[in-house]
């Protein structure tokens, strides 16, 4: 399992209600939504991180 780090994230309310409402939708946490549409996007974008070897 790739390690997380914890960081400050500032949202506008109305964005994270938003969030907060899609989320409870999809059955995720706030953070495994965004956690989530981060994802999508990088692999939207080609962006996605390379995995780890061991």
């Amino acid at each position: 399992m790739a390690k997380k780090k914890a960081f400050a994230l500032r949202i506008n309310e109305d964005m994270l209600k938003a969030i907060e409402k899609w989320a409870a939708d999809e059955f995720r946490s706030t953070n495994g939504q965004i956690e989530w549409m981060l994802m999508q996007y990088l692999k939207q974008a080609k962006r996605n991180p390379k995995k780890k070897e061991d």
